[in-house]
């Protein structure tokens, strides 16, 4: 493969010419705003009394501040002979004597790339004379994608985005599985404990959703998953089951207590032992046995409680 390249770039039918990746220093500050605002005049300043502040720009924190950033860069760019796409407005593509260019913009983040570098140079050079640049070089990291070029084209990963989400969660420390989905777990709006605080959840759903694009495998889970964004419920529901054998042993008349106890779908505790009485009805060594597993539930739960899992 790398002489066929080799060979197609001497015949100049190809040419490598890598991505770019650049950023735009304090790019808020230089939107024009096209409506009069007023501010309160900032701390450490001594102005006129009763006077206010007029805005010429925009700055960091006000509504109009994105907007007016795009359109300043959009006028500027295309001063270029640059389009932006009709099917995404982010992407400026170039028709220049020197071939095609394209620019995607993500607020102040920027990829270049096209098939020559002269032209690339070029628009690096228009832009710095514009805006304050910061030139990265060829692109390696962007809004959490890894780019690394090889000899047969560019692999993409999310490796340290992933990495990153499993400290965040705090479960480095879990054991890996083979499928991301289990296929006898059914979710559903109603099963569960509403979660006090759902922001954690509908993070990490949108977290998951953004790593589908290096992991097409966790697209079903995902999907599942965010079905549940505005009735978030705890899985962790702690549950137990109990039952007792009445008179089971005939040598002594005493009955048996058995009880198990679940967190979610895991059973975590059990137990069988034949009580300390003799029990004058059925009724009398259910409720010895409820006695029993009531104790051992609550337990349990303050034991969950404490650890932070419930």
């Amino acid at each position: 493969m790398e002489d066929e390249l080799q060979a197609l770039e001497k015949m100049h039918r190809w040419v490598y010419v890598d991505y770019l990746s650049m950023d735009v220093r304090n790019a808020f500050l230089n939107g024009m705003l096209s409506k009069e605002v007023y501010m309160k005049s900032p701390p450490g300043t001594s102005p006129p009394s009763h006077k206010v502040c007029h805005l010429r720009r925009a700055l960091y924190g006000l509504k109009q501040a994105p907007r007016a950033w795009f359109v300043t860069f959009s006028s500027t760019i295309t001063q270029l002979c640059f389009a932006f796409s009709p099917h995404d407005t982010t992407l400026f593509t170039g028709q220049t004597p020197h071939g095609i260019l394209l620019l995607l913009l993500y607020v102040d983040d920027m990829i270049i790339t096209g098939d020559n570098p002269q032209a690339i140079s070029d628009l690096q050079h228009y832009l710095g004379q514009h805006f304050e640049m910061k030139d990265f070089g060829s692109l390696k990291y962007f809004l959490g994608l890894e780019v690394s070029r090889r000899l047969d084209g560019y692999l993409f990963s999310q490796a340290k985005y992933a990495y990153d989400l499993l400290v965040h969660s705090g479960i480095t420390e879990s054991n890996t599985t083979l499928t991301t989905l289990d296929s006898n777990v059914h979710l559903t709006p109603f099963a569960g404990v509403p979660l006090e605080d759902v922001s954690s959840y509908r993070q990490l759903v949108g977290n998951l959703i953004y790593l589908r694009v290096a992991r097409p495998d966790i697209a079903d889970a995902v999907h599942i998953v965010s079905q549940f964004m505005f009735s978030s419920q705890s899985s962790l529901v702690l549950s137990g089951y109990f039952n007792v054998d009445w008179t089971g042993d005939p040598t002594d008349q005493r009955s048996t207590t058995g009880y198990c106890f679940y967190l979610g779908d895991s059973l975590i505790s059990w137990h069988s032992k034949k009580q300390s009485v003799v029990s004058c009805s059925g009724t009398e060594s259910e409720y010895r046995a409820l006695a029993d597993a009531t104790a051992k539930l609550l337990w349990l739960r303050w034991l969950f409680t404490d650890m932070g899992v419930l």
